[in-house]
This record gives C-alpha cells, sequence and structure tokens, in this order.
C-alpha cells in the first residue's frame, strides 16, 4: 500500500539526466582530471544576482530562505542543500534539502513547460539535517539524515507520506545514487573514516527491506573491489563503518551519482571524486587537487551531477564558490561562481528533465546564516 503513493511519479515519466539512462554518452574517464580549457569557455563577469557564467548562460533567483517563493504562498526552508528534478507533465519540480538540526526536511518547488514557478510545498517534516540525498527510478526523492545514526527517508516530490527506510542502515548519511542495473542504491556516509554502501532492496521499487553491504578494497586510490554485508545496519552499539574488516575507509563522502555502469562520489577531506566502474568491479581517481598540474581549479569537493553528454558538475562547500566541470576528456574547469558569498557552499546541483536548466543553492547566501540561503537556476547552451 505504501508504494501506492509514488507510483504517481512513475506513470508521469522518469528523467533520464537524473538516473544517467541510455541517453548518456559513454566517458571513459580514464585518469584524474586536469585543468584545461571547459566546453564553455571561461567566466564573465558577475551578473545582477552575482553570479559568474560562460557566455550564452544566464541565471535568475528561484526562492530565499525566509521567504515566499514568487508566485506562491510557500516560505522557503533554511540551509538548502541536496536537490533532485522530476518529470511532471510537461513541467518538472525540483526538491531540496534542508540541513537544519532540529526540523530538517524537504521542499519542492514546480514549474511549468516555460520554466514559470507554478506551486512550492513540503514534502518532508520532522527530520534532522537532511544534507544530500538521491532520485530513484520510480520518482520518489531519498533524504538523508547527517547525523550519528541517522536515516533515509524517502518522499514523494508531489507531496504526501514520506517513509523511514530503516533498512537501509543508520549512520552519518550524505548521498544516494540509484543503479537501476543492478537494482541497487549507493549510500556515501559523512565521516573521516567513512564508508561506502550499497542496499539491495528484497524487491527493487519497494525499499522497506534488503541488505546493506559495504565497498571492500585496499588502501591505495585504485584497484578491484567487493561487497560484504554489513551484520547490523542499526549502527548500534557498534557503528556499521566498523563492522567488517577491510572495509574501506573514505575521507568525508559527499555527493554521489551512478551512469553508464559506474558510480562517482566525492570525498570533502581530501578533495577526490572516485570513481566505481561497476561492470569491471574496479575503482580508481576521476580527481584528485593534489595530483592537478598547476593551480587546482576544484577543491572542498561536494555535491555532483552529470549530463547526458558524459559531464560531471562538482559542486564546491569552500574553494572559490564554484561549480566545476569534469569532461569525459579529463579536462577540469570552473562553470559557475557565486561572488560575495564566501561564508557559504553551493548545494544541490540537478538539471532539469530536458537538460537546458541546472539548480542549485547558496546555503548560506551573503549572510553566512542559514536563514540566508539562496536557490538559483542556470539557463543556456549545455551540450547535449
Amino acid at each position: 500500500m505504501e508504494r501506492r503513493s509514488f507510483l504517481r511519479g512513475a506513470v508521469i515519466g522518469t528523467s533520464a539526466a537524473a538516473f544517467g539512462g541510455s541517453l548518456w554518452h559513454g566517458a571513459a574517464f580514464a585518469a584524474p582530471a586536469q585543468p584545461g580549457a571547459g566546453p564553455y569557455g571561461a567566466l564573465g563577469s558577475a551578473d545582477a544576482n552575482g553570479i559568474q557564467l560562460p557566455a550564452g548562460f544566464t541565471s535568475r533567483v528561484i526562492a530565499r530562505s525566509g521567504q515566499t517563493v514568487s508566485g506562491t504562498s510557500y516560505t522557503w526552508h533554511n540551509a538548502p542543500d541536496g536537490g533532485a528534478c522530476f518529470v511532471d507533465g510537461t513541467g518538472w519540480i525540483y526538491v531540496s534539502n534542508s540541513e537544519i538540526n532540529p526540523s530538517g526536511g524537504a521542499s519542492a518547488v514546480r514549474f511549468d513547460s516555460a520554466g514559470a514557478i507554478t506551486g512550492a510545498y513540503r514534502i518532508l517534516s520532522g527530520t534532522r539535517q537532511n544534507c544530500a540525498g538521491g532520485a530513484t527510478p520510480w520518482n520518489t526523492w531519498l533524504s538523508c539524515e547527517e547525523v550519528s545514526l541517522g536515516y533515509v527517508y524517502e518522499s514523494n516530490p508531489w507531496g504526501g507520506t514520506a517513509y523511514r527506510r530503516d533498512a537501509m542502515g543508520r549512520f552519518k548519511h550524505e548521498a544516494a545514487a540509484a543503479d537501476p542495473v543492478r537494482k541497487v542504491i549507493y549510500l556515501t556516509e559523512d565521516e573521516s573514516d567513512g564508508c561506502f554502501y550499497r542496499f539491495i532492496p528484497t524487491t527493487w521499487g519497494n525499499l522497506s527491506a534488503g541488505t546493506l553491504q559495504v565497498f571492500k578494497a585496499g588502501t591505495a586510490t585504485s584497484g578491484s573491489f567487493t561487497w560484504q554485508n554489513v551484520p547490523d545496519p542499526d549502527g548500534s552499539p557498534t557503528t556499521t563503518r566498523t563492522q567488517v574488516s577491510g572495509a574501506k575507509k573514505f575521507n568525508g563522502g559527499e555527493g554521489c551519482y551512478y551512469a553508464n555502469d559506474t558510480v562517482w562520489f566525492t570525498t570533502k577531506g581530501d578533495n577526490r571524486v572516485w570513481q566505481v566502474n561497476l561492470a569491471t568491479g574496479t575503482y580508481e581517481l576521476a580527481y584528485d587537487d593534489s595530483l592537478v598540474s598547476g593551480t587546482a581549479p576544484l577543491t572542498g569537493v561536494d555535491n555532483i551531477t552529470g549530463t547526458t553528454s558524459g559531464d560531471l558538475f562538482v559542486a564546491e562547500d569552500g574553494g572559490n564558490m564554484e561549480i566545476c566541470v569534469i569532461t569525459p576528456d579529463d579536462v577540469v574547469a570552473p562553470f559557475v561562481r557565486i561572488t560575495g558569498q564566501s561564508g557559504s557552499e553551493i548545494t544541490g546541483p540537478a538539471f532539469s528533465p530536458d537538460g537546458r536548466r541546472l539548480y542549485f543553492s547558496s546555503q548560506r547566501g551573503t549572510s553566512g546564516s542559514s536563514s540566508g540561503g539562496i536557490t538559483y537556476e542556470v539557463t543556456g547552451p549545455f551540450r547535449a
């Protein structure tokens, strides 16, 4: 019965951009990316919103924390964080977490086919420090609590009942990424000695039961890997990250993104983007700021998403307040820079289903406070 309220999204359709479907152009990512000229050119001067963009791109403010969303009566949440887009008829919905504790939760903004805002509302309440998360192929939003013994909540982008998914484990959750080929959900953990996990649902499309496994590998930055069951996903009294001998440790797991038999995730503690090649059972580095020639353009790696062209877009928590693009040719370059907000971080990058609009937030805006969050949209000629 509980899945029934979620099926509306599956009937409407699933965004290939969100889940890395068949439109993805096979990307090699064979070596840690190096600085170079990005596919969109240099950043221009800051616009009226304080956003620097390449030529041909424009920005607009979608919402501000503590203020009503334009054209609605809904007040936008504080500390906007992880987000995703969902198809809604001829339009779409952008969902966004609230990384505050207590309260937390998530909200949504609905757009029509022309990109005009038609509604905004709450989709999850009463949770704690909801940081990142991930979309599912059946069009639900997995909102993750970034607290010790935190939970994953499955919520409906159209509103209604949300469900706590205990079987997905209790730990300091960060992000989630669905793999419809292997029918698993990958999960990151924001601890300095955190792990990388996958959850295997007993029935694909129903996350109420299943098996939590942890990534096992050596201490090197590349090699082969295996998965092993976590004996006690409840994480008490022994934390999930310390239950399995040989579980590989990662320094502050953050964003996570799946496409084309590959899952990428970021670790903020060492400014790395990891690439797990699922078809070959190997892993390697897609980016490491300590391995670049010259000045590293990407630091404070955080949320991550991708496009059907094979580009990865990685948001910074700190750094130069940029979203950088990593191309399939292993070039990393700035794509967006937010000026005048050094006390903030960029969160929640997600593309509209047609790939023409990029949404993201500055979690604390110009004030440096969680009440100063700003959510943006960038429109322009993203490559297909």
